[in-house]
């Protein structure tokens, strides 16, 4: 009874935790003092470099800043923090080979009969990268990465740019929670 009665919160714990389809991992600088950061910016140079079209740009950008806004930043003319952007694409193709009927091992035979047949998917999978730039030192000392699949329905594009904004910024500060 024990056992049930840890298995069914663990068991849902699970699902829960599964539904999400972004993949988030943080890196950071150990030396660095989170609490002086206040304020921040767009690093331009960086965003510039981002391989993501105009739109796209500004949508994970408007992203940002609420995010950050949220935590308590102020966006500013002289800031504490710098933000760059940078994203990464792949193309995962998934084969699934069904070979249900009747036959004689592998390859050819005369005396196969069945109705195999195989299934290609394509999904392109991006990666954005949320670049923290102490503004004094103009080193990076916070980086966030989250992957997931992408859209082109641009409702459902806004909504993934969005979760996948949120879940990486949730991490920020390293400790948990901003000071």
């Amino acid at each position: 009874m024990k056992i049930k009665n840890f298995l069914a919160p663990l068991a849902f714990l699970l699902v829960l935790t599964s539904c999400s389809s972004v993949r988030v991992a943080t890196d950071y600088d150990r030396e660095a003092n989170f609490d002086q950061y206040q304020s921040f910016a767009f690093y331009k140079p960086g965003i510039d470099k981002a391989d993501v079209s105009d739109l796209d740009k500004k949508r994970i950008l408007r992203a940002i800043e609420a995010e950050m806004t949220a935590k308590g930043f102020s966006k500013s003319e002289n800031p504490d923090l710098l933000v760059s952007i940078f994203t990464k694409t792949k193309e995962n193709v998934n084969i699934y080979q069904n070979n249900f009927g009747w036959g004689y091992g592998w390859g050819w035979s005369p005396w196969y009969w069945g109705n195999g047949y195989n299934t290609v998917s394509r999904t392109t999978e991006g990666t954005l990268y949320i670049d923290l730039i102490d503004a004094e030192s103009m080193e990076l000392v916070w980086q966030g990465m989250g992957t997931g699949a992408l859209t082109m329905d641009m409702d459902d594009k806004i909504e993934r740019i969005n979760e996948m904004v949120q879940k990486i910024i949730e991490r920020y500060p390293p400790d948990g929670e901003k000071k």
